[in-house]
């Protein structure tokens, strides 16, 4: 690790001014850092066996290795002091802490993270697991995954082990992370793990994923485990245009990135049409969703503008080409600076979403905390990530003096991590990794975050 880079002269002004008790954090997730993928025990997962087949990822890369955060990790928790954040939100392996998914387990993993707890609390860094972030053990994929609804009863079992081994030390837990792009890149899509193209008979995977979160908020209220949450990835849907057409394409398009994974939450229950369409028991399901939250985990990252299908147009935020049964099409936001990875930088979206939530939702919605905010950029000066969370951090102020709950910021991300199918195309980091050994280097927006924070306090 080096020295990080000298601050530029008042590169912004400074930030306004957020709460004391308010989370400054940062978040990765284990597959993505973690490598040491077949050590110590650990069981592969379907992103493992996704990256195998040929063509899957865009480098060629995949997850054994990443930036072996699994070795360095005290180097990394050190990068975390060092910055001067409250919170980092990580990612337990579900696959490291039981290989086959259930069964037999392995003691080796929970070690791992009892290690990266301690390391964390002597820090001063509150540790916010994940339970899971993507990577479903291959064992229980081969039994059909997230498509049966067993799997939600052994992501409990997994929960409760973790609990019993971190709990006295963990004072936040986010259960379950982006359940959306599980759902729709995973098994409608097939352009993430397990690679399934189911189209719209993949939205049994959506209920699923929120039943398991629902016995997982049974099992830790069980063992009193401190403050739980989720992280839903959420962003403004757009109309393409005026049009009647348009405006009910943009309209199913929020229904199944946002309220298809919020209202059940937060309201007991899914839009019209939807719970009709998922296996049941639907409304007991809906019981043990819709229990309480201390938080409500937000991941934002962009708007997205929405028309009828056409096919000229229709891709997604990440290139992904859009299905011709799927009745919408997906088109280019314009008019905005644009990151490494071609996504808008658009940072009064966070404050519109933020508010239409608040409206929506009313007393239903849990104090919010963002989990996940981040942009992909080359280089260690990296002034366009200043000027990006400079950005958005101000238009979530923005959202609070409207009214908005909000508790906390996380980062994505601390270190350039393995960007699942793009592989190592894409920077998000706070600190550069090189890929070849490995060393960290602070960049220039991990000394700015670093100067900022000092001054919030």
């Amino acid at each position: 690790m080096t020295t990080p880079p000298p601050l530029p002269a008042a590169p912004h002004a400074p930030l306004p001014r957020f709460p004391a008790n308010f989370l400054w954090g940062v978040s990765t997730s284990a597959p993505q850092i973690e490598g040491a993928s077949a050590e110590d025990g650990r069981g592969p997962s379907t992103w493992d066996a996704f990256a195998a087949g040929p063509g899957r990822i865009r480098d060629g890369s995949d997850p054994s290795v990443t930036v072996d955060h699994y070795h360095r990790h005290l180097e990394d928790v050190a990068l975390l002091k060092g910055l001067g954040v409250g919170g980092y939100r990580f990612s337990v392996s579900w696959s490291r802490v039981f290989p086959e998914g259930a069964g037999a387990l392995n003691k080796a993993g929970l070690d791992f993270y009892d290690r990266l707890v301690d390391a964390l609390c002597e820090a001063g860094v509150r540790p916010v697991p994940t339970l899971f972030h993507w990577d479903t053990p291959l064992a229980l994929e081969e039994r059909g995954g997230w498509l049966e609804r067993d799997t939600a009863f052994r992501f409990a079992e997994y929960v409760d082990v973790v609990a019993d081994r971190l709990g006295d030390r963990v004072g936040h837990w986010i259960t379950i992370n982006e359940p959306a792009e599980v759902t729709f890149l995973g098994h409608a899509l097939g352009t993430h793990a397990p690679g399934r193209r189911l189209l719209f008979d993949a939205l049994p995977v959506a209920h699923h994923q929120l039943l398991a979160h629902g016995l997982a908020v049974d099992v830790l209220r069980s063992r009193g485990s401190g403050t739980i949450g989720i992280a839903n990835s959420h962003g403004p849907t757009w109309p393409a245009s005026r049009s009647a057409a348009d405006r009910d394409a943009a309209d199913l398009y929020d229904l199944l990135l946002n309220r298809l994974f919020a209202d059940p939450l937060l309201l007991g229950e899914y839009p019209d049409g939807i719970a009709e369409q998922l296996p049941g028991p639907v409304a007991e399901d809906l019981a043990l969703i819709s229990q309480p939250l201390d938080r409500y985990g937000v991941n934002y990252y962009q708007p997205t503008r929405v028309g009828a299908h056409d096919p000229s147009v229709g891709t997604d935020f990440a290139g992904v080409e859009i299905p011709a049964e799927m009745p919408f099409s997906v088109h280019r936001v314009e008019g905005y600076p644009r990151t490494a990875f071609d996504w808008p930088v658009v940072p009064s979206a966070l404050s519109e979403l933020l508010v239409s939530f608040h409206e929506r939702y009313g007393d239903s919605l849990p104090p919010v905390v963002i989990t996940e905010n981040g942009c992909s950029y080359e280089g260690v000066d990296d002034q366009e990530r200043i000027s990006y969370l400079d950005g958005h951090l101000r238009a979530l102020h923005d959202a609070m003096e409207a009214g908005v709950d909000v508790r906390g910021y996380f980062v994505w991300s601390l270190l350039d991590n393995w960007e699942w199918a793009e592989g190592h195309t894409q920077r998000f980091g706070l600190v550069h990794v090189d890929l070849a050994d490995g060393t960290r280097t602070p960049k220039s927006s991990y000394a700015w975050l670093r100067a900022a924070l000092r001054a919030q306090r």
